[in-house]
């Protein structure tokens, strides 16, 4: 087997405080990337990241910030044609030296494997449920309510994953937060669906590359750190409204068939209803 030519492509918004760890990590890794792309989706034209990183970068500014999936994919768009696998990640993450590597190697000996994730770890050490199920009705309404108050609920197990054990595993989704994937694969599917905005566009991704007959694997043997939620813990209370039109876009296309009309009218009047009602909620605790 020929050796991958490996391309990298990241999404910043007013990242400035986590770039500099983001490229050390990535100057670490055993695997060295043919290029590196940042789409920068800050309102201000974003500082000169060359100093960060030495290998081939290019960064484009777009301050009209068309979104996650629609930055990856333009991303994609600006790396070197024989970039044959594409790593697409936040930059609020952390790469061990080993993590690409794994991650390759894993998703290459999987011949229907499409896309590849990692164990991501939180910053105080545990384990983020990052390979889950796709939230379907009855998974999703077993989680909804009994998450809470009973965690090792088995909807919930079914929904968030089970993360005991080394083996690679096929998964319904993988955590957008760092993806390894086959560049045929995204082609197939035309990568993200650039009508999200943000949130969902992994699960959705996984979704339309199951149905294109590839699989999702985790490697839990690769590892990255994840901060998370530096660009949006400032806006929460939007994101609330952003997570749930992408929640109602997921599951109409999930439950896309003529008989679940009636579904989809319900799922669209209770996910209006919940988006209003947690606003409520968030602004009234701020």
């Amino acid at each position: 087997m020929s050796k991958p030519v490996v391309g990298v492509v990241t999404v910043g918004f007013e990242s400035a405080d986590v770039w500099p760890d983001f490229f050390a990590s990535l100057s670490r890794s055993t695997i060295k990337p043919k290029s590196v792309v940042v789409i920068d989706n800050s309102p201000e034209v974003p500082e000169d990241l060359s100093a960060l990183y030495k290998g081939h970068l290019v960064v484009k500014h777009r301050p009209d910030n068309p979104g996650y999936g629609a930055a990856i994919n333009e991303g994609v768009t600006l790396l070197p044609k024989e970039c044959s696998v594409i790593v697409m990640c936040n930059p609020d993450i952390t790469f061990e030296p080993e993590t690409l590597q794994r991650m390759i190697d894993a998703l290459l000996a999987h011949p229907t494997a499409g896309i590849a994730g990692p164990a991501v770890i939180n910053p105080d050490g545990s384990v983020y449920p990052s390979a889950r199920a796709f939230p379907g009705i009855r998974v999703g309404i077993g989680h909804a309510i009994l998450g809470e108050i009973w965690k090792k609920n088995p909807w919930t197990r079914r929904y968030l994953g089970v993360y005991d054990g080394g083996d690679v595993r096929i998964v319904d989704w993988l955590s957008g937060s760092c993806l390894v994937a086959k560049k045929e694969a995204l082609e197939q599917v035309g990568g993200f669906d650039a009508d999200y905005f943000m949130f969902l566009e992994d699960v959705d991704l996984c979704f339309r590359l199951k149905r294109g007959g590839w699989r999702s694997l985790y490697v839990p043997g690769a590892r990255i750190e994840h901060s998370g939620g530096h660009s949006t813990k400032s806006r929460m209370a939007d994101m609330v409204k952003v997570h749930h039109e992408s929640a109602r876009r997921f599951l109409f296309r999930l439950y896309d068939k003529p008989v679940y009309w009636p579904l989809r009218q319900v799922l669209r009047v209770g996910l209006a209803l919940g988006s209003v009602l947690a606003r409520i909620k968030y602004r009234n605790q701020h």
